[in-house]
C-alpha cells in the first residue's frame, strides 16, 4: 500500500492528475513566497494593535483589541495539558478578530497548534510566526465526501500558505461500502503531498460513525499509508470522542502514530481521560478553559 504511486491513485479513465493539466492551471508563481502579508503586533496603555500588511508594504487590516480581553496565563503555574492541545476553531462564522484571539491565546498558553480552516492559515502563521505554535487545517472537511485530487491540493495549498499539519477526514461512505480501494487511495494520495512538504498528517477517521470493525479498518488503511496521527471525530457528526474509542485506536496503531482525541473535550478531567486513554493530542476549542481549572 505504501508503494501507491499517482499515476496508480486513479482509474485510467480519470484525467483529474495529467501533470501538465495541473502545471498550467496553477503555476508555481501562484504561489511566490513574495506574496506574503505582514503582521505587525505591539501593546500599551492596555491596547494591542495588530496592522496586517500585504507584499507591497499597503496596510489592509487594523485589529485593536484591548488587553484584558486578551487571556494571559500564569508562567509560575502553566498548564501542563497546554502542549496537547490544538487549540480550535472551525465555525463557519469564525471573523477575523475572533481568528487573531485564537492566536493570541495560543501564544500565552503556548499551545500546541491553532487548528482553523484553510481560509485563515496565512493569517495564523504570520500571527503565530517564531512563536513555535503549529498552524493546523483541515481537509475534506467535515465530510470527507470529496473527491481525492481535491483533498491533495486543498492540503498543497494550506501548507504553501503556511500550515504544517493537515487533518484529513476520510471518505467515510466508501468505508462503510466496503470500497477499502478507495479509502486506502483517499488518504494514500493526501498523504504523499502533505509529506512531500515536510508537513504532518492527521486522518480523521469520524469514529461515532463507524462499527468496531469499521475503526479497526480505518486505523489499519491510515496507518499503512504512512499517516502521522489517527483522529477520532471532525466535533460536526453525530459524536465527539470517547474514551473507548481513543483507546481501541492506540491499540491498533501502536507507538508507531499519533492517536489525537477531538469532539466534546470542555473540561481538565475529559482532557486528562483521553490521555489516560492513550492520545497524545488533544483538539479542543475549551482549550484556555481547560488549562485555567
Amino acid at each position: 500500500m505504501k508503494d501507491l504511486r499517482k499515476d496508480e491513485i486513479w482509474d485510467d479513465e480519470s484525467e483529474a492528475w495529467d501533470d501538465e493539466e495541473w502545471g498550467e492551471e496553477w503555476d508555481d508563481d501562484d504561489w511566490d513566497d513574495d506574496d506574503d502579508i505582514e503582521v505587525v503586533v505591539d501593546s500599551a496603555e492596555g491596547l494591542q494593535v495588530a496592522t496586517t500588511y500585504d507584499e507591497e508594504g499597503n496596510v489592509i487590516d487594523v485589529t485593536v483589541t484591548p488587553e484584558s480581553e486578551i487571556e494571559k496565563v500564569d508562567e509560575d503555574a502553566a498548564c501542563p495539558l497546554n502542549s496537547f492541545i490544538d487549540h480550535t476553531l472551525l465555525k463557519a462564522d469564525a471573523t477575523v478578530e475572533q481568528i487573531t484571539k485564537l492566536c493570541q491565546e495560543a501564544r500565552e498558553f503556548k499551545f500546541a497548534s491553532v487548528c482553523v480552516n484553510s481560509c485563515w492559515v496565512r493569517l495564523c502563521s504570520e500571527l503565530l510566526r517564531g512563536s513555535g505554535v503549529a498552524v493546523c487545517t483541515v481537509v475534506g472537511f467535515p465530510l470527507g465526501a470529496m473527491i481525492p485530487e481535491a483533498k491533495a491540493f486543498e492540503a498543497e495549498a494550506a501548507i504553501e500558505n503556511g500550515a504544517t499539519e493537515i487533518d484529513m477526514v476520510i471518505n467515510v461512505g466508501a468505508l462503510k461500502s466496503q470500497d477499502y480501494r478507495m479509502v486506502a487511495k483517499d488518504i494514500q494520495v493526501v498523504c504523499d503531498a502533505v509529506h512531500a512538504h515536510g508537513a504532518l498528517l492527521k486522518v480523521i477517521i469520524e469514529a461515532c460513525l463507524l462499527t468496531k470493525e469499521e475503526k479497526v479498518i480505518a486505523c489499519l488503511l491510515a496507518k499503512n499509508a504512512g499517516a502521522d496521527y489517527v483522529k477520532t471525530s471532525t466535533g460536526f457528526s453525530t459524536g465527539g470522542a470517547t474514551v473507548e474509542d481513543v483507546a481501541l485506536m492506540r491499540k491498533i496503531v501502536g507507538e508507531e502514530m499519533g492517536v489525537k482525541a477531538a469532539g466534546g473535550i470542555r473540561d481538565k478531567k475529559t482532557a486528562e481521560a483521553m490521555l489516560d486513554a492513550g492520545a497524545d493530542r488533544l483538539g479542543a476549542s475549551a482549550g484556555v478553559q481547560i488549562c485555567k481549572e
